[in-house]
C-alpha cells in the first residue's frame, strides 16, 4: 500500500477513536462557509466535523471492529465524531439540517453498532444528558418525599385537631 493512501487511513482511524459514535453525512451542495458554521455548532459538544475519503473509511472502520459501512458509502461521505454527548451531536446535526437542507445523515455507528438515518433522529430527540440526570435523581427522590409526607401526616392531623378544637372552644 502506498504511503499517501497509509497517512489517511491512519488518519480516519485516529478520528474514529475519539468518541464511542460516529455519525455518516453526505454533504452535497454544502458551501464552505456553511460548513464553517457546522463545524462552529459542533465545537460547542466538542465534535468535529471531517471529510473522508470511502475507501479510506471502509478500511479504516474494518481494522477499528466497526460494523461493516459498505451500504452508506455513496457518494461523498463526511463524519462526525467527539465528544461524549451523541445525542446533543445529533440534534446539532438535525437542527442544521432543518436549516439548510442540505446535508443528509446517511448511517451512524453506536457503540460499534450501525444504526440507521432514522434512529440518529431518534437519538436526536433525546433530552439532554443534564435533563436526564436531573430526571432521574427527582425519581430517587421522589420515594424519599412520600415517605416525609406520611410521617409527618400523623403528627400534622393531631394539630390540626388540636386547632379545631380550640377555635371551637374560643
Amino acid at each position: 500500500m502506498r504511503a499517501e493512501k497509509q497517512y489517511l487511513i491512519a488518519e480516519v482511524e485516529s478520528h474514529l477513536r475519539k468518541s464511542d459514535y460516529v455519525i455518516l453525512a453526505n454533504f452535497t451542495g454544502i458551501t464552505v462557509s456553511e460548513v464553517a458554521e457546522l463545524r462552529g455548532r459542533l465545537a460547542a459538544e466538542k465534535a468535529e466535523f471531517h471529510v473522508v475519503k470511502n475507501s479510506s473509511l471502509r478500511v479504516a472502520a474494518t481494522s477499528l471492529g466497526l460494523p461493516a459501512l459498505d451500504g452508506a458509502l455513496a457518494g461523498p461521505t463526511a463524519i462526525v465524531v467527539g465528544g461524549k454527548n451523541s445525542a446533543g451531536v445529533a440534534k446539532i446535526l438535525k437542527q442544521f439540517f432543518k436549516d439548510k437542507q442540505k446535508i443528509e445523515v446517511k448511517a451512524g455507528i453506536l457503540s460499534k453498532k450501525l444504526i440507521t438515518p432514522k434512529q440518529v433522529e431518534q437519538l436526536a430527540d433525546l433530552p439532554s444528558l443534564e435533563i436526564l440526570r436531573s430526571r432521574f435523581l427527582g425519581l430517587l427522590n421522589q420515594p424519599a418525599a412520600l415517605f416525609v409526607r406520611v410521617v409527618n401526616a400523623v403528627p400534622q392531623g393531631m394539630v390540626n385537631v388540636l386547632q379545631a378544637k380550640a377555635r371551637a372552644q374560643s
